[in-house]
C-alpha cells in the first residue's frame, strides 16, 4: 500500500484506536495513525495516515476543525456529553430563545477554556479520563483556543431542556463538549453535548471522507482508497516546486535560499513530495523530510 492519507466517516461507538486498527487490517500494514481522536459518541471526518504519511500527522493535528453538534441544556454530566452520569438537572423551559442564541455567541473568538475531565490530556503522564476513571479529582488548567465561527441552526423545547444545532469552525485543541457545558453554567442550568460530528479536519472534509465498509470495497477492488502523500501534501500545505539543484539539497536536509510565509510543502520538478520547510529569518528550513 503507497504511503497517504485516509479520511473516514467514523461511526458512533467506535474509538479512533478501533478505526485506526480496522483500516490496519484493510491496507496491510501496521503503521497507521490518525491526526486528533474522536470519542466513540462522535462521528465524522478522521484523519488517517499511512506509512511515511503518518509523519504529516502532527503537523495536520494543528489545523482548524469544523463541527456539527446538538447541545442540551437542562442536563450536566460527569463526562459533559451523553455517556456521562447526569450529576445536575434544571428546568430550561424559562429560557427564550434570545438569550440562548445570545449567550452562544459569546463564545465565538479568542476563549480561555477548561478542558473536560475526561480528555486525552496528560497530567504528570498520565491521561486526564484515566485518572478520572481511577477515582481521582482531575483540576485542568485553561487553555487558549479560538472558536471562529459558531452558527446557531435551530432552539427547540422538549419538555424541560432545550436543544440546540450548532455548527461551528475552531482551532484544534477546542473542546466542543466544554462549550455546551460552559454555555449551560452560563444560563445557570447546565448542559451537555448529545451529538457531535466533526465535518472537517483543516482541508478535509465530508466531502472526501469514506465509511470503513466503502473503504473496504475500494481496497478489495484494487482502488486503494488512499489518497497519495503528494496530494495531501498539497491540500494542507502551501505548496512550492523546486528545480533540481534545490530539490538535491533538500534530500541532505539543507537550508534552502527561500522565503517562506508559513510551513511549505516542498516538491521536486518530477512532482515528488521531498519535506515540509519552514520560514526561519531570511532562508527556509527542514521542518520533516520524507526522502
Amino acid at each position: 500500500m503507497r504511503p497517504g492519507l485516509v479520511v473516514v466517516d467514523k461511526p458512533g461507538g467506535m474509538t479512533s484506536h478501533d478505526v485506526v486498527a480496522r483500516v490496519r487490517r484493510l491496507v496491510g500494514t501496521r503503521k497507521v495513525g490518525h491526526a486528533g481522536t474522536l470519542d466513540p459518541m462522535a462521528t465524522g471526518v478522521l484523519v488517517l495516515g499511512v506509512d511515511r504519511a503518518t509523519r504529516l500527522l502532527g503537523h495536520l493535528m494543528l489545523t482548524d476543525k469544523g463541527y456539527d453538534a446538538t447541545v442540551r441544556l437542562g442536563v450536566a454530566t460527569t463526562t459533559d456529553d451523553a455517556e456521562g452520569e447526569v450529576v445536575s438537572t434544571a428546568s430550561a423551559a424559562a429560557l427564550d430563545e434570545e438569550t440562548v442564541r445570545a449567550t452562544l455567541a459569546e463564545f465565538v473568538g479568542e476563549l480561555q477554556q477548561v478542558p473536560t475531565a475526561v480528555s486525552a490530556i496528560k497530567v504528570d503522564g498520565k491521561r486526564a479520563y484515566q485518572r478520572v476513571r481511577d477515582g481521582e479529582q482531575v483540576e485542568l488548567q485553561p487553555r487558549a483556543v479560538t472558536v471562529h465561527e459558531l452558527v446557531v441552526h435551530d432552539v427547540r423545547r422538549e419538555g424541560d431542556v432545550v436543544d440546540v444545532e450548532v455548527s461551528l469552525r475552531c482551532s484544534s485543541g477546542t473542546y466542543v463538549r466544554a462549550i455546551a457545558r460552559d454555555v449551560g453554567a452560563r444560563l445557570g442550568v447546565g448542559g451537555h453535548l448529545t451529538a457531535l460530528r466533526r465535518t472537517a479536519v483543516g482541508p478535509y472534509g465530508l466531502d472526501v471522507a469514506r465509511t470503513l465498509e466503502e473503504l473496504a470495497d475500494d481496497v478489495a477492488a484494487g482502488r486503494g482508497g488512499v489518497l497519495p502523500i503528494a496530494d495531501a501534501a498539497r491540500a494542507a500545505f502551501p505548496s512550492r516546486d523546486l528545480d533540481d539543484a534545490a530539490a538535491a539539497d533538500v534530500r541532505v536536509g539543507r537550508s534552502l535560499d527561500l522565503a517562506l510565509d508559513a510551513t511549505t510543502a516542498v516538491f521536486a520538478p518530477s512532482g515528488e513530495f521531498l519535506a515540509l520547510y519552514e520560514p526561519r529569518g531570511p532562508v527556509a528550513r527542514p521542518v520533516a523530510v520524507f526522502v
